[in-house]
């Protein structure tokens, strides 16, 4: 498969689960406003935008401005339109290697995006529209799965969806982490309060993982940080934790080496391992008790050095080096 074909795939993948992941953010957390002091909104925009590793926007924070810009704002690269435009342009670049009902739903999804607004979403109903955005990407997902044959191109999209998924999950957990440690309130009525606000926001935490019914199947609704983050981090079935996106990485990337007889490729597959195994047989006590920060600052690292040594074999590779493979 030509190099640039690859990154295109490799990349459509990553926007349009990137697109998706910030949507279900924004959704729940304008969900979660309701029942948020107006004093303590602002800081929960504040993790929202830290957990998608941008900046905040220029003219301060709240719902409607935090929304605008990580929906609408194309100077944003993280935007939802930002990102479903990129995607868009990568899957226009390769249409004769993509079904032709990819192409139909990812540009029918473009041209809607590109004609909606912040002012119309919020005069009616957020939740409408970024229900819309969710289900337009899980039908592209589908889509991509029935129509497109499940060979390298195909391993190319998983590689990119998983990695994706498992760093922005990783680095989520970070986020609720790094807000949920403050001291307690000292007034019995406060911390009453603060242990129901506190509550909400890691229900939140599993909602925006899609993940709250699968979490109470496996520890009914016993919601605790130390659970929660077991299940979102080492849960070996569900499909947006941490070790389920790896374990779909590393298998992504045995399926192109098979394909491609590329040695090459060893390093990437060597380091998907390593994180898969430290995934697999971690332990969550263990975990919590060592450093939850430094091992999910690890998953993040690993993650960009799978993508780095992915990119430098299939992608970026020196002539000589195609010469030889």
């Amino acid at each position: 498969m030509l190099s640039r074909v690859a990154d295109n795939l490799y990349w459509m993948s990553r926007y349009l689960e990137r697109a998706e992941h910030t949507a279900r953010l924004i959704d729940v957390n304008l969900a979660l406003d309701l029942e948020r002091s107006p004093e303590a909104r602002g800081q929960y925009w504040v993790r929202v935008l830290q957990s998608l590793q941008t900046a905040p926007p220029a003219d301060g924070i709240d719902a409607y401005r935090v929304t605008r810009h990580l929906t609408f704002d194309q100077s944003n690269p993280g935007s939802v339109v930002a990102c479903i435009s990129a995607a868009r342009e990568n899957a226009r670049q390769v249409r004769e290697q993509i079904s032709s009902e990819m192409w139909e739903q990812i540009n029918r999804f473009y041209l809607t995006v590109r004609g909606t607004t912040i002012d119309a979403i919020w005069r009616r109903h957020p939740h409408e529209f970024f229900r819309s955005v969710k289900e337009a990407i899980h039908f592209f997902q589908g889509l991509t799965d029935s129509t497109l044959g499940h060979a390298e191109g195909w391993q190319f999209i998983q590689a990119g969806r998983f990695l994706e998924r498992g760093n922005a999950i990783a680095t989520l957990l970070g986020a609720y982490y790094e807000r949920s440690e403050r001291p307690p309130a000292s007034e019995a009525d406060d911390r009453v309060a603060d242990q129901t606000a506190q509550y909400l926001e890691w229900v939140g935490l599993l909602k925006s993982c899609t993940a709250f019914e699968a979490y109470c199947r496996v520890y009914t609704a016993d919601v605790t940080p130390d659970r929660i983050t077991e299940f979102l981090l080492l849960d070996p079935v569900f499909p947006h934790s941490v070790r389920f996106s790896i374990d779909g990485v590393q298998d992504a990337l045995s399926a192109i080496t098979e394909a491609t007889g590329r040695r090459a490729n060893e390093r990437a597959n060597r380091l998907a391992g390593r994180l898969q195994a430290t995934l697999k047989y971690g332990n969550i006590e263990e975990i919590m008790a060592e450093s939850l920060a430094s091992f999910l600052t690890n998953v993040e690292q690993q993650c960009v050095r799978i993508h780095d040594a992915l990119y430098e074999t299939y992608i970026s590779y020196p002539i000589e080096h195609a010469m030889v493979a």
